[in-house]
């Protein structure tokens, strides 16, 4: 029985004013439950465009984005908080996404207000905490009191708090030195399995992409040129832009 899709791009195409092409290409994408799916690709590949519009920050000039089967449409915050309880996302840099004069536990919580979810917001601060492996009394703290890779930590109990079915992550951790990659790389992994959440990952690090996902898209120049299975794309790819980029971009080495 195959997995239900519940993130979907059909045809996409996205335009800018004065650009010689389209960001975006006719782009096709779908993210199925429990699945962990990486997109990747260059420098002005289209990476950003397509996160954006799969987040419904930004109209498509053609195709649509779809969320089991509903249409995902930029408009007023409230017309869309039935999307944003099902989709969160975890930020590439978790000190400029966390309000330095906001307490950890406000933090947290605040995707629970925002979206009006009902329940004891303390309670879930602290299970959040916890699953991401920080102790609750963090709750009281500031953020400038941890380290970069706690922040990250911070962040995901954050996008995690109103129990989305999809993460997206955006380079989650590039903004991290190599040994904090790994924890949290792992901890990616470890929430993904115990949540049964699906992960969209947008990474430039191919180390990070085989550590985490499953299935892998390429872009090139604003479209999909290769997808399929990560052990298959990364080390046997079919096209060349694919190739270009497994010889060009370094991996983490995640042991």
């Amino acid at each position: 029985m195959s997995a239900e899709l519940l993130l979907a791009a059909r045809g996409l195409t996205r335009r800018y004013r004065g650009s010689a092409g389209p960001a975006l290409d006719r782009v096709d994408l779908g993210l199925t439950a429990g699945q962990r799916l990486a997109v990747v690709g260059e420098s002005g590949a289209g990476k950003s465009t397509l996160t954006r519009l799969l987040l419904g920050l930004e109209r498509p000039d053609g195709g649509e984005v779809t969320y089991r089967g509903r249409p995902v449409q930029p408009g007023r915050p409230s017309a869309l908080r039935w999307f944003r309880r099902a989709v969160q996302v975890v930020p590439q840099d978790p000190g400029r996404s966390l309000n330095p004069r906001m307490r950890v536990g406000q933090a947290v919580a605040e995707p629970l207000r925002c979206l009006q979810v009902p329940g004891d917001h303390r309670a879930r601060v602290a299970e959040l905490l916890r699953a991401v492996g920080l102790d609750p009394d963090a709750a009281g703290r500031l953020p400038h009191e941890f380290s970069g890779g706690q922040r990250q930590r911070i962040a995901l109990a954050r996008a995690l708090a109103p129990r989305p079915e999809v993460l997206i992550a955006d380079e989650p951790v590039s903004a991290l030195d190599a040994a904090v990659r790994l924890q949290v790389v792992e901890l990616l992994r470890a929430v993904s399995d115990a949540e049964g959440v699906a992960l969209l990952v947008v990474s430039h690090d191919l180390g990070v992409v085989t550590a985490l996902c499953s299935d892998v898209v390429v872009l090139a120049a604003g479209r999909v040129v290769e997808s399929g299975p990560v052990a298959r794309v990364l080390t046997d790819p079919a096209s060349r832009e694919a190739h270009a980029l497994v010889a060009a971009v370094p991996r983490l080495v995640l042991a």
